[in-house]
């Protein structure tokens, strides 16, 4: 492929990712608001429409990778910085990059948030089920490391690898 067009291609990638985290920018600062205002129709529609774009930017990653390897480049960050050497040597598409990974924080930040409204809203409830039933508020899913945050004893090692 001649570097023009991959230049060109690279382009309308970097272009459809800004336009798609953009969007989802717009979707996690509507779901913060139908979060606390604990609208469920509204965080349903809100949570189709944001999985829908971080699927539709995991196939453009998958694009930008599948571009990359198509060069010889490795599909990582660095392979697309070699791929951008190659293909746009005057950095044309440097600020497009660079767009794209200020939008991608900015939604991280938000998701972020967002995350800690629910486990807000999560130990609230619980809280208040725990009153209602005179046992003690317990949450029975994992944490990032794997490992259940309920505090059970139930559980029991059945072998290491």
């Amino acid at each position: 492929m001649d570097p023009a067009v991959c230049r060109e291609h690279l382009s309308s990638l970097l272009g459809d990712e800004a336009a798609l985290l953009g969007e989802l920018e717009e979707l996690l600062t509507s779901e913060a608001r139908v979060l606390e205002a604990s609208d469920v129709r509204a965080l349903e529609a809100t949570t189709r429409a944001r999985q829908d774009r971080m699927g539709a930017l995991a196939r453009l990653e998958e694009q930008r990778r599948s571009l990359c390897g198509m060069h010889g480049f490795a599909a990582d960050h660095a392979g697309l910085e070699a791929l951008m050497g190659w293909c746009d040597p005057q950095g044309a598409l440097i600020a497009r990059l660079g767009e794209c990974a200020t939008l991608a924080v900015r939604c991280r930040d938000l998701n972020d948030r967002n995350g800690v409204l629910v486990s807000a809203r999560l130990k609230r409830v619980q809280s208040m089920l725990g009153a209602l039933t005179g046992r003690p508020a317990r949450l029975d899913t994992y944490g990032p490391k794997g490992h259940c945050s309920g505090g059970t004893d139930w559980g029991r090692s059945l072998g290491a690898a």
